[in-house]
C-alpha cells in the first residue's frame, strides 16, 4: 500500500526522514535503550497470529480511550491484507517480548537506502517502558548496521499530536511540494 495525502490545496502532510549517518543519542535516550536492553526482539518476515490481533485491538482501545482515535479493531484477514501481504522481499516485523509475552510489533520496510518505519503498537501496559521510542531508536541502530542513511518516519503535521513528534528526532530532512513518481525528491 501507498499512502498519499489526497488535499490538493493543503500541504499540512510533510514526508520526513531521519538522517541516520548524522544520528547522536542523547543522554535520555540511551537512558532508554538500556532500560530496555534486556528485552528479546526477533526479526521476520510479516506473520499474523491471534497473539498480533489481541495485542493490536488492546492498542486501539487504548489510544480511543486515552487519545480519542477511532477505535480501529482489526481481525486476521483485516491484518492480513494490511500488513502480511504483499511484504515482498522488503516487508518485516521486529516483535518484543516480555519474557515469552508478546507486547510490542514494529512493521518496517528495510529499502535500498533506509528503512520505512510503517506501524508500532504495543501493549499499554508496558508505556513505562517508552517502547515507541525504544522501537525506533533501534530501527536507527539496525540502519546503521544495515549501512542505510534513512529512517523514512512518513508524514509529519506539526499540529496533529500523534505525528509532530517526528521532528524530535533530529538531524532530519523534509520532503519540499509532493513531487510525482516521475519528479525528482527535493529533501531539505
Amino acid at each position: 500500500m501507498f499512502f498519499r495525502p489526497i488535499c490538493a490545496d493543503c500541504h499540512e502532510c510533510q514526508s520526513i526522514k531521519i538522517d541516520v549517518i548524522n544520528y547522536n543519542f542523547s543522554k535520555s535516550e540511551r537512558r532508554i535503550i538500556k532500560k530496555n536492553s534486556g528485552m528479546k526482539s526477533i526479526i521476520q518476515t510479516p506473520t499474523v497470529s491471534h497473539e498480533h490481533i489481541d495485542l493490536f485491538n488492546k492498542y486501539h482501545d487504548y489510544m480511543h480511550e486515552n487519545k480519542k482515535w477511532d477505535n480501529n479493531q482489526t481481525d486476521i484477514k483485516n491484518y492480513y491484507t494490511s500488513f502480511v501481504a504483499g511484504h515482498d522481499n522488503f516487508g518485516y516485523e521486529i516483535l518484543y517480548y516480555d519474557d515469552n509475552k508478546l507486547i510490542g510489533v514494529d512493521l518496517i520496510d528495510i529499502v535500498e537506502d533506509g528503512i520505512s518505519s510503517i506501524y508500532f503498537y504495543y501493549d499499554p501496559k508496558y508505556r513505562h517502558l517508552s517502547l515507541g521510542k525504544y522501537s525506533l531508536y533501534r530501527q536507527i541502530n539496525l540502519a546503521k548496521v544495515l549501512k542505510k542513511p534513512w529512517i523514512y518516519l512518513g508524514y509529519y503535521v506539526k499540529d496533529c499530536p500523534s505525528l509532530s513528534y517526528k521532528n524530535q528526532f533530529s538531524p532530519y530532512m523534509i520532503l519540499q511540494n509532493r513531487p510525482t513518481d516521475l519528479e525528482e525528491d527535493i529533501w531539505n
